[in-house]
């Protein structure tokens, strides 16, 4: 059989204990690889076939699996976006990229990817192997999990109205977002390192990186196991984070925010590439770090968003959410018309523009729950710029640790809109209401019970459309 491999990660050494990075190899549909675990034993790893579904809007990929065959035992796995590895015949196995994707990104072939050879780029792990070193990694942001809007790898940008039909190429996020508080959300270094850059100053051996873009408001470092992290949009950047400055996992470099080219949404880009350039898929490495640091968590997941059509079904998966060291016992999905479904995955039509946020509740078998928030812009084809949706950027301060009469902070920002006003559910019975224009409006509020609220806030433009958005905020 046909046999290609663009590239192999080897065995690093980190401080007094080895650590196997990820074996990432790239095969076409029929290629093989044999994978040696630790105890020995070599597994055969077929890729079978790669499938993929494209949004009728853009041509765009929105959602992608390839079946995979190890030592005979059959399996599909999802590729990218929020999904985290399996265990296959003993194991563990994800996919970060099919060639869908690298045809039309408008940002070209970040992932050094041979779209022309291969089809798929799978990752491996021994069964038992932490996805990425223990003692590599700390989280990015100080905030809870899913604190606010999100964009993870391979997943498509919001669109606007000039886009439809495709006429332009498809802007598949090729880092992670993490949504938060303009202003006031702390960054740290994810690992330890060299600052290569910050803001527009620069090491000479930056010339030698073609993939280090600086910026006023962009930090790279360089970790010491060659990655390269770009952390990008920040309110501010730290006077000691200096190029050639040591940093530790955990030092505080930044605060997060909106600038550069960040399209007005409060956010950290957090970027990964390794020794060549080429993007690494960051997410499963996020989620394993964030359970480390908070055991037994219980993390719902409703997201990619979505982009569809009036009159089209959008299938809504919550399949990829967490119960660690437990397992969910139940999935409810509430929609904006008051409706209830139930499961991990549904299907759901819209039949009118707008951009909705969807609720996604889980239950553990402990009886604690948590929720998500699926947001899914709906665009009608016959009129897509006059019936365009507004978008919204919502973000509250603190996340954690907030008590019974503590005040919390929200901002909220619509995009692509002329007339009216935000109005504010605070999930508690009580309402509030802000204007955005051209940049972030602010409301507080405080609880004085405990429990898990969903805080909704929406807007209708002058054209009729309206745009919804939600975050959770935990009285704990």
């Amino acid at each position: 059989m046909n046999r290609c491999i663009l590239f192999l990660y080897s065995i690093l050494l980190f401080s007094q204990t080895a650590f196997a990075q990820p074996v990432i190899v790239d095969l076409p549909v029929g290629g093989e690889y044999g994978f040696q675990l630790a105890n020995g034993e070599q597994k055969q790893i077929t890729l079978l076939a790669i499938h993929g579904t494209r949004d009728t809007l853009r041509d765009a990929v929105r959602e992608a699996s390839v079946s995979i065959s190890i030592d005979g035992e059959q399996a599909v796995i999802p590729v990218a976006r929020y999904a985290m590895p399996r265990i296959v015949n003993g194991v563990k196995v994800d996919a970060s990229l099919t060639r869908g994707f690298v045809d039309r990104s408008i940002h070209g072939n970040v992932w050094n990817f041979d779209a022309e050879k291969n089809a798929a780029r799978l990752r491996f792990w021994n069964p038992d192997a932490p996805l990425v070193d223990p003692d590599l990694f700390t989280y990015p942001v100080e905030q809870r999990w899913f604190a606010s809007d999100t964009q993870m790898a391979n997943e498509e940008s919001f669109v606007n109205g000039d886009e439809i039909p495709a006429s332009k190429g498809v802007y598949y996020h090729y880092g992670l977002d993490f949504g938060g508080y303009d202003g006031m959300v702390r960054v740290f270094a994810a690992s330890d390192g060299e600052v290569l850059s910050a803001g527009e100053d620069v090491l000479p051996i930056v010339k030698e990186m073609p993939w280090v873009s600086t910026r006023y408001d962009v930090i790279y470092l360089r970790g010491d196991n060659g990655w390269t992290y770009r952390y990008s949009h920040h309110a501010r950047i730290l006077p000691n984070i200096r190029p050639g400055v040591r940093v530790h996992k955990g030092d505080w470099i930044g605060v997060l925010g909106k600038e550069g080219a960040s399209g007005g949404w409060a956010h950290l880009h957090f970027e990964i590439r390794d020794e060549r350039g080429a993007v690494i898929n960051a997410y499963p490495f996020m989620m394993e770090t964030y359970l480390r640091e908070h055991p037994g968590s219980l993390l719902a997941v409703a997201r990619p968003h979505h982009l569809a059509a009036v009159g089209e079904p959008v299938r809504l998966d919550g399949s990829e959410s967490i119960c660690d060291g437990g397992r969910i016992e139940s999935y409810q999905w509430q929609f904006i018309d008051g409706s209830v479904q139930t499961g991990p995955i549904v299907k759901r039509v819209y039949d009118r523009p707008g951009t909705y946020s969807e609720i996604l509740r889980v239950r553990d078998g402990k009886g604690r729950e948590d929720v998500d928030f699926c947001v899914i812009q709906v665009i009608d084809p016959q009129n897509p710029v006059e019936k365009l949706p507004p978008t919204m950027n919502l973000a509250c301060y603190p996340t954690t640790g907030i008590k019974t009469g503590d005040e919390v902070f929200f901002k909220v920002r619509t995009f692509r809109v002329e007339g009216g006003a935000e109005a504010i559910d605070f999930g508690d019975g009580t309402f509030g209401k802000t204007r955005s224009q051209n940049d972030f409006a602010t409301v507080s509020h405080h609880y004085d019970k405990l429990g898990l609220y969903i805080v909704t806030a929406a807007r209708q433009s002058n054209n009729g459309v309206m745009a919804i958005a939600r975050v959770k905020v935990i009285v704990e």
